[in-house]
């Protein structure tokens, strides 16, 4: 198979993974972590208030990320490798589990098509289709800051293992040699597991590790939770310390539309310093690691090809799709900031900035189209050879270095929508990529970075109600 040599490149070693996740636990005991990485663009509790003071020196700052996020040619690959999984079902220890298996299983090799006649969806869909259930399963009723229960904790192990045992035979090939029994030495060609997965597998694997730790070492603390019920009704919670007053004044800060969601309640006088010091650790942490998530999953996601539906929709001009208004701010002047129109134009709420990532998204693909065919080349070109392509004839003046820079433009100012609006919704591309994707690898790395994303984004979002809580109680 193909080197996928532009996938995300995230690796790192043994040694200074275990070093990070000692810095950020706590005093409760935990496996690996004693005392205690679009937000996410997946459906996720976001926190409308938050204590923005994450320290990035901390033990999951900037050098600890790159150290995380490293090249493809690290030497830490030969220590951070996959693990086997071909004896997934061997391990099973009831009858009841290794049906589950099986079940599992068929469900994925019928693509969810359970009549048998052929009309499910390809393997790659299925499987993405498969984890992100799995993942709502699991976590889609937590909503609390404390340990995953026994039961769905080893759910998840367990079924994660087998929808990820299929990458233990996602290989590519490389020229090696072997010793006959003569001496002689032949060339043949031998298997390694594809660069993309044994780079970015290991690592989501890492990161999954760590979000369960950061939850389970919540096992005791000082805060709490009242019943979503009754903050509806204004009832005092029992045998506790904090006054209903204090939860209302809590949820006028709050999402009323998801009443649901319980309050976090805290001891008159707020957390104790070491208990508060050691809770914006673990928000720190959780931060970072949704970072290295959201890398993962953007890396892979470049990667994919983008599908015919998507290029067969796209408007004829690039103008018609992001308007008169932004496309005049692009065109005109030698200096384009994405900021500054960001700041000109009328984005209220993360759906209007969805919009307009999506009209720009497909505004520099028309462009990026135009580009191509100027330069002689078809759609599958690199865009990196039609830029330097684009580069060397700039002196020209031609239609093809105009579209060249408008598509440039649309780029930086699509990134500046992401990070302005980080809990953003995945475009359309995105999504119609994940839809018509039929590499499962890919599929795998995709929907495993995303699952991620979204708990990793959770704990952060609780954690900050719990600092938002304990704020308030020490007013």
């Amino acid at each position: 198979m193909a080197d996928n040599s532009s996938s995300a490149s995230v690796s790192a070693s043994d040694e200074s993974l275990e070093a990070e996740a000692r810095c950020c636990s706590s005093s409760s005991p935990a496996p690996s972590l004693h005392d205690t990485v679009d937000f996410s663009r997946t459906a996720s509790d976001v926190s409308s208030f938050s204590e923005r003071s994450v320290d990035l020196s901390g033990p999951f700052g900037t050098a600890a990320v790159s150290k995380l996020i490293g090249g493809r040619g690290s030497p830490a690959l030969s220590r951070l490798s996959m693990k086997p999984r071909a004896d997934v079902l061997d391990r099973r220890g009831t009858e009841d589990e290794i049906e589950l298996v099986k079940e599992r299983f068929s469900k994925l090799l019928l693509g969810e098509d359970m009549s048998g006649g052929g009309k499910g969806v390809c393997t790659a869909v299925a499987i993405s289709n498969a984890i992100t259930n799995l993942y709502a399963t699991v976590f889609g009723n937590c909503h609390k800051l404390e340990p995953l229960p026994a039961g769905k904790k080893a759910m998840w192990r367990r079924e994660m293992d087998c929808l990820l045992a299929v990458c233990d035979y996602i290989v590519e090939f490389y020229p090696s040699t072997q010793a006959l029994s003569d001496g002689t030495r032949v060339e043949v060609m031998a298997t390694r597991p594809r660069s993309d997965i044994y780079i970015n597998l290991p690592a989501l694997e890492k990161l999954d590790a760590m979000l369960i730790e950061i939850m389970d070492s919540f096992q005791k603390a000082e805060f709490w939770y009242a019943d979503a019920g009754t903050r509806s009704f204004g009832l005092a919670t029992p045998s506790s310390s904090p006054s209903s007053s204090f939860r209302r004044s809590t949820t006028t800060h709050r999402n009323e539309d998801k009443w649901w969601v319980p309050v976090p309640c805290v001891p008159e006088g707020g957390l104790s310093v070491p208990a508060r010091k050691a809770l914006r650790q673990r928000r720190d942490c959780a931060n970072q690691i949704h970072k290295a998530a959201v890398a993962i999953n953007s890396g892979v996601l470049s990667d994919m090809e983008v599908p015919e539906s998507f290029m067969a929709l796209l408007p004829k001009s690039g103008k018609a799709s992001v308007g008169d208004s932004v496309y005049r701010a692009m065109h005109g002047g030698d200096k384009f900031s994405p900021d500054y129109l960001l700041d000109c134009v009328d984005v209220s709420s993360e759906h209007e900035a969805l919009a307009l990532a999506d009209r720009v998204e497909a505004a520099m693909y028309v462009w990026r189209r135009k580009a191509t065919a100027s330069h002689g080349g078809n759609r599958s070109a690199q865009w990196s050879k039609v830029k330097e392509l684009a580069a060397a004839a700039d002196d020209d003046g031609g239609e093809g270095g105009k579209n060249v820079a408008l598509a440039s433009r649309a780029e930086s100012l699509l990134l500046c929508i992401k990070h302005r609006f980080p809990g953003l919704s995945q475009t359309t591309l995105d999504t119609s990529k994940i839809q018509f994707n039929k590499d499962v690898g890919q599929a795998i790395l995709e929907s495993y970075s995303r699952v991620l994303e979204s708990l990793a984004f959770n704990i952060v979002s609780w954690t900050e109600e719990v600092l938002f809580a304990d704020k308030a109680a020490r007013k």
